[in-house]
């Protein structure tokens, strides 16, 4: 029989600890009824798509108003307790604090909106699509800060990390090592890079060990092997400045707005 601090231990959450890559990679258990996924976590509506970046081969942007802004519709389904819904719109907030996008609930006229569900796991379409657009926050396992954030990314247009077309100066991909029928997931692809350095600390880079069939890392930086990547919880500087340049907001926030951004987020 377990002690009772034995019991405690072993039913603890170490869900605060970890990464938002591997917070996505716990959460996405698949269906036979859920959208073709590549990445992980993006969603694609067939085979066809899995080696092409939809932000360029097809356009995704949202568009911009004379205001200067970009409103993005969204409406979070009857899925949710309060709680989770404000650990969502928590997330869809966070945007207007750094850059021109303003979410905000859905009106009668919409024609295109993000529909946020629990599915199964955490994954969304890149960029806007057209109509209803599903994005999946899963009650169990996606309701994070970061991974909220990571989903809007890919909804507004952007990729993972790992994928930019630059990467091989960055991080080697160890082929070897990766689960079979998910090397899709490391193919490069012409990513909405807006002339920013490849960033370790991106929250849309996945963890050293991302689809790893035996405990060896799947990805290792270079030319130093001992550099950290694929930790980050939230936004980093890199993803603000990608956005700001892709929506062309009228100016990248100063460095004092983007710092009370991370201290109001991470406290």
């Amino acid at each position: 029989m377990l002690s009772t601090v034995t019991a405690v231990f072993l039913h603890k959450d170490d869900s605060a600890e970890l990464s938002v890559s591997e917070l996505l990679e716990r959460a996405n258990i698949r269906s036979a009824n859920d959208p073709i996924l590549t990445g992980g976590d993006i969603a694609i509506g067939s085979e066809d798509e899995r080696n092409a970046d939809p932000c360029t081969s097809r356009g995704c942007m949202w568009g911009k108003y004379t205001d200067g802004k970009v409103y993005v519709p969204y409406y979070i389904t009857n899925h949710f307790s309060d709680r989770e819904k404000a650990i969502i719109v928590r997330g869809l907030e966070s945007f207007s604090s750094f850059s021109c996008i303003r979410f905000r609930p859905t009106q009668s006229n919409d024609r295109d909106w993000l529909s946020i569900e629990s599915q199964n796991g955490c994954y969304s379409f890149v960029g806007r699509r057209g109509g209803k657009q599903v994005v999946s926050l899963a009650r169990s396992g996606c309701l994070y800060h970061g991974t909220v954030q990571h989903e809007l990314l890919h909804a507004l247009g952007f990729n993972h990390e790992q994928t930019r077309s630059d990467r091989d100066n960055h991080i080697r991909v160890m082929l070897q090592n990766v689960q079979s029928g998910m090397e899709h997931n490391f193919n490069k692809i012409a990513t909405l890079n807006q002339g920013t350095p490849y960033d370790y600390n991106s929250v849309m880079q996945y963890h050293k060990y991302a689809f790893s069939k035996n405990n060896q890392p799947t990805m290792v930086p270079i030319p130093n092997a001992n550099v950290s990547f694929g930790n980050a919880k939230e936004m980093s500087r890199n993803d603000i400045a990608r956005l700001n340049t892709l929506y062309k907001c009228c100016e990248c926030p100063h460095e004092h707005i983007i710092k009370k951004y991370i201290y109001t987020y991470t406290h």
